[in-house]
């Protein structure tokens, strides 16, 4: 594996992250921002935000494994949330949580959040774009 994620001393530990990624790998791989769009391009949980996190995740996902690699060589996400308030973290993990329990990985590289007026279409709550090291 080409990540080792940790959190050095002197840092919090978030929990639904890891503070740093050191990647050994030698193949850099940027994903496109995933939205919640399944296979054929319709619209996953419409007004639901855990569902479209976790299709969100899953869509990172397929994009690895059709290069060869997995949710385990992501260094980085940034993930895009429209009309961001605190009051939205418990449905935005669970849908981590869904999605790392389909993945059998826990998804936790580095992260940032942010909050974002809108997306491409009305009914994407979320965006998810990785950053991915393979061997």
């Amino acid at each position: 594996m080409a990540i080792t994620l940790i959190d050095p001393g002197g840092l919090p530990e978030i929990g639904a992250y890891r503070q740093v990624a050191v990647a050994t790998g030698s193949k850099l791989v940027f994903v496109a921002g995933q939205v919640a769009w399944d296979a054929e391009g319709r619209v996953v949980g419409a007004g639901d935000l855990a569902a479209q996190v976790e299709q969100c995740y899953l869509n990172v996902a397929t994009a690895l494994a059709g290069i060869g690699g997995s949710f385990d060589d992501v260094a980085k996400l940034t993930v895009y949330v429209t009309d961001w308030t605190p009051d939205k973290m418990p449905p935005f993990m669970e849908g981590v949580a869904r999605a790392a329990a389909k993945l059998g990985a826990a998804p936790v590289p580095p992260a940032t959040l942010v909050g974002v007026a809108a997306l491409d279409v009305p009914e994407h709550l979320v965006e998810v774009e990785a950053t991915a090291v393979l061997d």
